[in-house]
């Protein structure tokens, strides 16, 4: 009996879904070890928080999803774009959490020249907008460098070049920054060696070049593609150090040569600009020398010219000093007439002054002078009366204020002053020590006297608690406490 298309099949295996995904993974991953597909990129909207790229390749009529893992995406030449069409080199195999099949990339470039000259022009556009390539940016280069910072691969005949121009035009010292010039880490080593030039410090073991060149040979754009990228492109228009860009032939054009300070065609050509011509400066300095020598002669020659014609128009010295000679002699003519009556004035005032100078004038001068110090004298002894008379009266006060605070007032009332055997007085009977060599002094004389017992202090009664006192104030404006009489 046959069975129908609706009756299930008793002899057919049964696979779980994850068996049935798994055996579609082998089956397309044996299949399809590794491939290269060409395609356009889509969906692409840079990498994942994670690192990893996911995106889509497609053409006309047909899409395949592709994922490029964080570590191979961190070591790619060429870095996926949305809308470059690429050919991917990866390996084939399937997404069993939505049943989907797609390509993990391993390697990705563009697809032809076409490609990679839109990617170019797109880059261009952007770097262009942030004004990476504006004139004013741009530096001038210095007439003569005397250090020159290179660029480029140590083993090519680029260096030579370079240097075997250089001296033959001016002998220069070179510093050469070796490099990788096209493949995988060229870029990056481009750009260091550009920042390294810029980060050396004048004056230090390393000299800082003067001018730097950045210089490969030619090749196809894909051997050039290094110094299209933006890390070697932002790094030549950071350089503080005029650059030139000499990268190719002439008919080459990459990005670096938009942000440099110079481009050259050749890295012959861009030596040449480096320094002039030795030789041409010695002719030139030669040809100056001759010229300034000329302009000098002829300079002294006009001016010998010109102190000629002053020369003849200026008079004799014997012409110049005739009128001073014939002023001296009327001068001397004239000066003993001159003294006779200069002398004649001078007598005629002295008798005037004579005449007034008579024995009534002397005595009337002297009697107003004797006036005049008599006044002086009594007004100096009226003062010097009243100053000694302030004077007493201040003495006597101040005398009386001494014996109101002297202590042989106190003495007059019937107390003595005891002292000890070094004149210092005794303010208590504690203080005196058996045997000790006493002076009491009475209102009317001293006498000597010696303790014969330790002296004990008697007990002081019980002090009342103290009133506060009353303040006045005095008529000299001090202020003084006034007691209180209980």
């Amino acid at each position: 009996m046959k069975a129908t298309a609706a009756e299930p099949l008793p002899n057919s295996p049964e696979f779980t879904v994850s068996e049935l995904s798994s055996a579609l993974k082998r089956t397309v991953e044996d299949a399809y070890g590794h491939v290269r597909v060409r395609g356009e990129i889509s969906g692409f909207r840079g990498p994942h928080s994670s690192g990893h790229c996911y995106f889509a390749l497609k053409d006309d009529s047909a899409k395949i999803e592709a994922v490029i893992w964080k570590g191979v995406h961190g070591r790619m030449r060429f870095k996926p774009q949305e809308g470059l069409e690429v050919i991917a080199t990866g390996k084939l195999t399937t997404f069993p959490g939505s049943s989907k099949y797609q390509i993990v990339i391993e390697a990705i470039e563009p697809a032809g020249v076409g490609a990679l000259m839109a990617l170019m022009e797109e880059r261009k556009k952007k770097l262009a907008a942030e004004g990476l390539f504006d004139e004013a940016r741009k530096q001038l280069l210095p007439w003569l460098p005397e250090v020159i910072g290179v660029v480029t691969s140590p083993t090519g005949a680029v260096i030579r070049d370079i240097l075997h121009r250089l001296e033959d035009r001016f002998p220069r010292r070179v510093l050469v920054w070796p490099v990788r010039v096209q493949g995988e880490g060229s870029a990056e080593q481009i750009a260091a060696a550009i920042r390294g030039f810029n980060a050396l410090e004048e004056g230090g073991r390393i000299p800082r070049p003067d001018l730097l060149i950045v210089a490969r040979g030619g090749g196809s754009l894909e051997d050039l593609w290094s110094f299209n990228e933006e890390i070697v492109v932002r790094a030549a228009a950071e350089s503080m150090i005029p650059l030139i860009s000499a990268v190719g032939h002439e008919t080459d054009v990459t990005l670096i040569d938009f942000a440099a300070d110079k481009r050259a065609p050749t890295p012959t050509a861009a030596a040449e600009m480096a320094v002039p011509v030795r030789a041409e400066l010695f002719v030139e300095v030669s040809s100056l020398e001759r010229r300034t020598m000329l302009c000098w002669q002829r300079g002294q020659e006009h001016r010998r010219s010109e102190l000629r014609a002053a020369a003849r128009a200026l008079p004799k010295a014997t012409d110049l000093l005739n009128i001073p000679r014939q002023r001296l002699d009327r001068a001397s003519a004239q000066l003993p007439r001159a003294l006779r009556a200069n002398a004649h004035l001078y007598e005629r005032r002295l008798s005037a002054i004579g005449g007034r100078l008579t024995v009534t004038a002397l005595r009337a001068q002297i009697d107003r002078g004797k006036e005049k110090v008599a006044r002086l004298a009594t007004s100096a002894r009226r003062c010097a009366d009243l100053h000694i008379q302030q004077r007493e009266t201040r003495l006597k006060y101040v005398a009386q204020l001494l014996n109101a605070l002297s202590y042989k007032g106190v003495l007059d009332r019937g107390f003595a002053l005891v002292r000890d055997e070094h004149g210092q007085p005794l303010h208590a009977a504690a203080h005196v020590g058996s045997g000790q060599h006493l002076t009491i002094e009475f209102a009317d004389g001293r006498i000597g006297a010696t303790a014969d017992g330790e002296g004990t202090a008697a007990a002081k009664p019980k002090a009342a608690p103290a009133k506060p006192a009353s303040k006045r104030t005095t008529d000299f404006g001090v202020k003084k406490v006034q007691g209180d009489l209980f």
